[in-house]
């Protein structure tokens, strides 16, 4: 096979490929086209092509969450690697493995006036794992050993344990496009090795004393789908004592949990908050959703809380941290589970558990009356939803209204939380669609996140297992149902930011099925025609419009009926 002439980058591809890498979303250029050249011509490496920068380094978010493989982004020189950096920082703070590899200018040439040139050493800071450096020097041992070592390190400390970005930035002189036959070049692998977790004597005695204690909270954050870790948490939900909190998006699903935090906390007086307080609090996993539970153990500081995982170990979200364990969810429960400790007899978890029952049982009667607005839209789609689909939300109110609704068991949930951002939900369904084409994935998005990323569907990759369901409520609804906005005289225009735009002439440029619907009834009839695969191989958008002024009013009066009294 043929490759680029430049040593510098058959060692950096050779390198990537052998760490694990198989897939890279390439952006057209001209200064990245030795790395073009050089990864398309591998005959195991699987390149795609989007145009917008900013789209691709989403588009390669999605595949990497769904393959849970390092995924390699290329771009030219300039600008186009700032395009990367909202979902750089998104894969950061949500610890997805990313390959960043930038083209440049030779350094003699930054900050001279020349096109597409800008300082782009180290230029995305702290929100990656690991940076290095290259130029075109590769000729010498010495040289090689260099590259190869840097690109191992960063390997090793981007995919490991903490997981995250990486980035390789590389400059280059002319010429950019000569090839010459592939010559297969020594390797090198760094391995970093951590043995399994295990409780010191010290700790374990430690750990006995405040698993007595009788009040006991787990709170899951963002997590990937993790059976092993689900049967040790629900073997540590079995101490009547425990009470572990999940969320849409944990992937954890059980009757012994509690899924929905926010509709619970709304239904307890605040005399009895100290009753539902935890002793000993242990956190896992990602971002969590609830503002109402950061608030909550904030004002109601427990005693101690443990935080487990290798990411972000001095992170203190509830300004109570006295213990960071380095080790994996599951084998950290593990070996709590296997402690011989006196469970105490408090019914705090079933306290808990009992309140959501009541809250539960009084959802069918809202709903049979409630009128058309975004809480009732939800709770059709999410009823209509296809068994063991891959379901993604975008940010801002979709997220936030999805978790008043208890998780499918069969559903996988994604969303892009690291950040919080709108910027790239629709981007990074696109290619979690492309890169797990044997699933079905839904997109429930609101019309400010679409309109904000509509270059997501600017590419070859759209296919038949895509459905976006888009919720148009005019504007950024999410400033009409949080307290502040609404204060303000600049309400509408500069938060909300009230617009009348559909999607149809979108779809009809990206070559999308479209439908639209104004009503329950019409949202209902249409599910079953959304769903059906078509012939033409294409993806299927339903466009939802409804009511923006009613829509505060119906989500007060949802948690003004659940409230327990």
């Amino acid at each position: 096979m043929v490759t680029s002439s430049k040593i510098n980058v058959q060692l950096i591809v050779q390198q990537c490929f052998e760490q694990g890498m198989k897939h890279v979303v390439c952006s057209p250029g001209s200064r990245n086209a030795p790395l073009v050249i050089a990864f398309d011509e591998h005959p195991e490496i699987q390149c795609s092509i989007i145009h917008d920068e900013r789209s691709a380094a989403f588009f390669a978010l999605g595949m990497a969450q769904q393959l849970d493989q390092p995924i390699g982004i290329v771009c030219t020189s300039g600008s186009a690697a700032l395009n990367y950096y909202p979902a750089i920082a998104e894969a950061f703070y949500q610890c997805v493995p990313l390959v960043v590899l930038t083209a440049d200018r030779p350094t003699e040439w930054i900050n001279q006036g020349d096109g597409q040139t800008i300082v782009q050493s180290n230029v995305f800071g702290k929100h990656v794992r690991y940076s290095a450096n290259f130029s075109e020097h590769a000729q010498t041992t010495t040289e090689q050993w260099y590259i190869q070592r840097e690109i191992s390190t960063a390997f090793a400390e981007g995919m490991t344990y903490w997981k995250g970005p990486i980035h390789f930035n590389i400059a280059f002189n002319e010429p950019l496009y000569k090839t010459e036959e592939f010559t297969k070049h020594p390797s090198k692998k760094i391995t970093l090795i951590q043995s399994r977790f295990q409780f010191s004597n010290q700790q374990q005695q430690a750990a006995i004393n405040a698993l007595g204690l009788p009040k006991k909270m787990v709170i899951c954050g963002q997590l990937h789908e993790d059976p092993a870790l689900l049967e040790q948490l629900k073997i540590f939900a079995n101490d009547s004592s425990v009470v572990v909190l999940v969320e849409n998006t944990s992937n954890l699903v059980d009757p012994k949990f509690l899924h929905c935090i926010d509709r619970t906390l709304n239904s307890i007086e605040e005399v009895l908050e100290a009753d539902y307080a935890p002793d000993l609090l242990i956190t896992i996993g990602g971002a969590v959703v609830s503002k109402k539970i950061k608030a909550f153990i904030r004002k109601h500081q427990p005693k101690e809380h443990w935080k487990i995982g290798f990411e972000f170990p001095y992170m203190d979200t509830y300004q109570a941290l006295t213990h960071s364990f380095q080790a994996e969810p599951y084998h950290f429960f593990h070996s709590l589970n296997e402690l011989n400790y006196n469970k105490n007899t408090s019914n705090y978890g079933s306290k808990w558990k009992q309140l959501d029952y009541l809250i539960q049982d009084k959802m069918p009667a809202f709903f049979e009356k409630c009128t058309f607005a975004d809480i009732s839209t939800f709770d059709v789609v999410l009823d209509y939803l296809p068994e063991n689909c891959h379901l993604h939300l975008a940010n801002s109110s979709v997220v936030r209204y999805a978790q008043l609704f208890d998780p499918i068991k069969s559903i996988t949930y994604w969303s892009n939380r690291g950040t919080s951002g709108i910027d790239g939900s629709s981007s990074t369904a696109v290619g979690a669609a492309h890169a797990n084409p044997e699933k079905l994935h839904v997109l429930i998005t609101g019309d400010v996140s679409f309109f904000y990323d509509s270059n997501a569907f600017w590419n070859q990759y759209l296919t038949q297992n895509l459905r976006i369901i888009l919720i148009n409520n005019a504007g950024g609804g999410i400033f009409k149902i949080i307290a502040g906005p609404d204060t303000s005289k600049q309400s509408n225009d500069y938060f909300v930011a009230q617009h009348h735009h559909t999607a149809e002439g979108i779809c009809q440029a990206f070559n999308m099925h479209y439908f639209s619907v104004d009503s329950l009834e019409a949202l209902a009839d249409k599910m079953s025609d959304f769903y059906t695969y078509s012939s033409d191989n294409r993806p299927k958008l339903l466009e939802i419009f409804t009511p923006s002024e009613l829509n505060p009013e119906a989500l007060e009066a949802f948690f003004h009926q659940l409230k327990i009294n």
